[in-house]
């Protein structure tokens, strides 16, 4: 049995696999209960259907039923689609805003942060700070500018925060500042929203000692919730803490990320900018680091509380190397992390001793591994599917060429179909 299946992270629906509500599925794991996905696939094997997509958003897919909701540019504009899961067809498509603005090659754009639904609505959030709610039909609910509200985003690359939605509420973790040397600014805050009205539940600064590019972090949050214990996982500009969902309190914090540290021995580095989220599992916070840095686990227990910096108690363990883009994932005991590289790291969960690495395709990988049916799915840059058994002994099952279409966004399966996403088209895999 997956271990994270027993991890009950709370969401507006139900545990099913038929859905895929947000980024990481209806656990929050990037784990799906579904079997027999086709083996032998390719770019136009068992494919059921192509749609092309107005632009090369990275946006990871969410799926409810038979509609399949994702977030684009088309130019300038910033739009959400809905797509019929039946036969790839467009329902409809909305104008959201403009201003879509291009990071550096290979890095994203606006539309990085990733939708979600509960199946009566579709939120959706874009790199320009406007955040909306619309119903399943395409109908707007609200549409609000954070830049407004919460303050200007002053980030290097776009804010790429996905939002995480957890029962009435929607997370967000807005943490990012002016690059400046001589410029003290903080500028982050952790907020809950009322799902349905897009009203503030309540709003905390972010508070930290980040310094220059430090401040920016480009990961998401993640709820906490095990063995009696909940709290929003917050994670950047050099520390993770973890928040009280009824009033943003901060309950905890573990810093020292950059080093030298006892935890991140190397010197201390002003472009150390966290890319890569947590992830949550019963017990335990994997948490990455970058720029070469170290992955540290958090064991949760009573000893995490208040500022915990180089408490020895709550460190389960240290691995020299971190995924620079990837959220890691956990599953039977172990933890994978795919590399921006290629390679793929499976770290042992008690001890945090690798138990491989290996490259797999060598390209750029900023997608987040999919476990599926007894096997981890993730993409590439370059347009590649990369298939590998998920296990202590590594086989890499398969490659897929996707003909240069480049895949930044994860890949999701609901009700026994593959859903891959592209620069270009949707693709839905599956056996029939």
């Amino acid at each position: 049995m997956l271990v994270a299946i027993a991890f009950l992270m709370a969401s507006a629906v139900p545990s099913s696999a038929d859905h895929w509500p947000q980024w990481r599925g209806p656990r929050n794991d990037g784990i799906s209960t579904e079997t027999g996905i086709p083996a032998g696939w390719s770019k136009t094997k068992h494919v059921a259907w192509r749609t092309p997509l107005p632009g090369r958003a990275g946006a990871t897919p969410c799926v409810w039923g038979d509609r399949i909701f994702l977030t684009s540019n088309e130019g300038d504009d910033l739009v959400v689609l809905c797509v019929n899961a039946g036969d790839g067809s467009i329902r409809w498509k909305k104008t959201v805003g403009s201003g879509n603005q291009d990071a550096r090659a290979g890095e994203g754009n606006s539309a990085s942060p990733s939708p979600c639904t509960d199946g009566e609505h579709v939120w959706v959030f874009f790199g320009t700070g406007i955040l909306a709610c619309y119903t399943t039909d395409g109908a707007e609910v609200w549409k609000t500018d954070v830049n407004d509200r919460f303050g200007k985003i002053d980030i290097q690359f776009g804010m790429t925060s996905t939002p995480v939605l957890d029962g009435d509420s929607l997370y967000l973790q807005l943490i990012h500042g002016a690059m400046k040397l001589d410029d003290d600014t903080r500028t982050g805050k952790v907020i809950r929203l009322e799902k349905k009205t897009g009203k503030t539940v309540w709003e905390v600064d972010r508070v930290t000692n980040a310094q220059f590019e430090c401040k920016h972090s480009y990961a998401s949050p993640f709820v906490y919730r095990h063995d009696g214990r909940e709290f929003l996982v917050v994670h950047g500009a050099d520390c993770i803490t973890g928040h009280a969902l009824a009033d943003g309190k901060e309950l905890w914090r573990f810093g020292g990320l950059n080093g030298p540290t006892d935890v991140n021995p190397k010197p201390h580095d002003q472009t150390f900018r966290c890319v890569a989220s947590p992830c949550c599992a019963p017990g335990v916070i994997i948490v990455p680091t970058c720029k070469g840095g170290p992955t540290i686990a958090l064991t949760v227990s009573d000893d995490l509380a208040g500022d915990c910096t180089g408490n020895k108690a709550v460190v389960k363990w240290i691995n020299p190397l971190t995924p620079d883009v990837s959220i890691p994932l956990v599953a039977d005991g172990l933890v994978y992390m795919l590399h921006k590289d290629g390679k793929l790291q499976c770290v042992d969960l008690q001890t945090g001793k690798d138990v491989y690495l290996e490259r797999t395709h060598t390209g750029q990988h900023r997608t987040s591994p999919l476990l599926a049916d007894g096997k981890l799915y993730y993409g590439s840059n370059d347009g590649w599917v990369t298939i590998v058994k998920a296990g202590r002994t590594f086989e890499q099952l398969d490659t897929i060429d996707f003909g240069g279409e480049a895949i930044t966004a994860s890949l999701v399966v609901s009700d026994g179909t593959l859903y891959v996403r592209s620069y270009d088209a949707l693709y839905a895999v599956k056996a029939k």
